[in-house]
């Protein structure tokens, strides 16, 4: 049993077989309608398809006045590309600890990182749960500091009624593959401020300003468009969101259901005022499994699993450059080593799920044994 399944049928076959037969290949018409569709899904007046949302990141951090030398506030506990943004605009990527309940970004840590070279903050929505927003922002204000939601895993998550990606001064989707609706690859940016977007909508195509005749090249932009091909796809997922986002809830709901009362796991906790998007379903394992072996014999008995995400400063790169030891983040550490992500999307069936729970039980008697 895979981790993940897109959903794509004959709808996305035709809509990329439309785009190369109209010979229209780069960032055009469909990309501008998969801009719509999303914003006004998000509610956003603004937003900017990219070529992942890595580059819509680091656009965003540029866009926002980053400059090399600055410090960015990110969470330990992310995929790397949230830190590898930050570096690519030359900043430092200030790590902080994370609540060990939403694997969100702590706020009360928030205050104490920012110094007189903070000049962005860049909460992540672990696994498609909102980070808390409210305190974040507030914070945020008080030192005149933009922030920009990591909302790549958090599509269709809402925040006390709100959309991610329209909670802070811009947020940053992703459609890769494993994301609650895919391009293959590619991103967007939602914002609501009218100069940000202005100066995104230059820095993503060359730094350009098209004129009459030909275009103006104002700034030294990046080649960050996403193209008609995968714009296409991304038009055809939109129809699906809906349905795509009940069964996710839908399922996780029946796993969780599933899972209640099994000794070491804790199934995922969603805050009052929060809706999860459930890009992923993450568990957290008591300190005396080895997560590890667990993946390994779910393996074994034909389930794909994995870690939930990275603590950062565990991984090679940010260790070596960084120094940061295990005692500064010692939730994120936690989490790095406990955190399993089970499979979860719409197809499962409730006969997958009473597998998948049946499974993991023996699994855990099996390690601890």
């Amino acid at each position: 049993m895979r981790l993940n399944v897109p959903i794509t049928d004959a709808a996305e076959i035709a809509a990329v077989t439309a785009v190369l037969e109209s010979g229209f290949l780069t960032q055009g018409p469909r990309a501008a309608e998969f801009e719509n569709l999303v914003g006004s899904w998000v509610g956003t007046s603004r937003a900017y398809a990219v070529s992942s949302a890595t580059t819509g990141l680091h656009l965003a951090l540029h866009a926002v006045g980053v400059k090399p030398g600055d410090e960015v506030i990110i969470p330990d506990f992310s995929f790397p590309a949230t830190a590898n943004a930050v570096i690519q605009q030359g900043a430092i990527p200030v790590f902080v600890d994370i609540d060990i309940d939403t694997f969100n970004l702590d706020p009360s840590r928030l205050e104490a990182a920012i110094t007189s070279r903070t000049t962005a903050i860049m909460p992540v929505h672990a696994f498609g749960l909102c980070a808390d927003m409210d305190p974040i922002n507030e914070i945020a204000a008080r030192h005149s500091l933009p922030v920009i939601e990591d909302a790549a895993c958090a599509l269709a998550g809402t925040y006390k009624g709100r959309q991610a990606g329209s909670l802070a001064t811009a947020g940053v989707f992703s459609f890769h593959p494993r994301k609650i609706i895919t391009t293959g690859e590619g991103g967007m940016i939602m914002t609501d401020d009218e100069e940000l977007g202005n100066k995104i909508q230059v820095l993503r195509t060359h730094g350009a300003v098209r004129g009459e005749l030909f275009m103006s090249f104002i700034d030294a932009g990046y080649n960050y468009r996403l193209s008609d091909v995968h714009a296409a796809i991304g038009v055809a997922q939109m129809a699906k969101l809906a349905g795509i986002t009940e069964g996710r809830h839908e399922r996780a709901d029946s796993l969780t259901e599933r899972l209640a009362g099994l000794d070491g796991v804790r199934t995922p906790v969603v805050p009052e005022g929060t809706r999860h998007a459930y890009q992923s379903y993450v568990v957290l394992l008591d300190d005396d499994i080895d997560r590890d072996a667990v993946i390994r014999a779910m393996k074994s008995r034909d389930i794909e699993t994995t870690l939930g995400t990275y603590g950062m400063h565990l991984q090679p790169y940010f260790r070596d450059r960084f120094g940061i030891e295990d005692a500064a983040l010692p939730v994120s550490t936690r989490a790095h080593n406990q955190a399993l992500t089970l499979p979860l999307y719409p197809q499962l069936t409730d006969s997958d799920l009473d597998l998948i729970a049946e499974k993991l039980a023996e699994s855990i008697v099996a390690v601890r044994s």
